[in-house]
């Protein structure tokens, strides 16, 4: 089975994984050491980051 691409860029999860502060935990054990809460925490931000973009963008025209 092939396996899905994942949508966020991996220079975009290590941004938010050091901005949230468990980027040592994906360094030593890799993405599947997180903890699912740091995971939900992780896509909940990159939500608001692209829901700040869009908002940006529509008022700049």
């Amino acid at each position: 089975m092939a396996r899905k691409r994942g949508i966020m860029s991996e220079q975009l999860k290590e941004e938010i994984a050091k901005e949230l502060g468990f980027y040592d935990v994906v360094e030593r054990e890799g993405w599947g050491g997180i903890k699912a809460r740091d995971a939900g925490n992780m896509v909940k931000r990159a939500i608001e980051m692209a829901e700040r973009g869009v908002s940006e963008g529509k008022g700049s025209s």
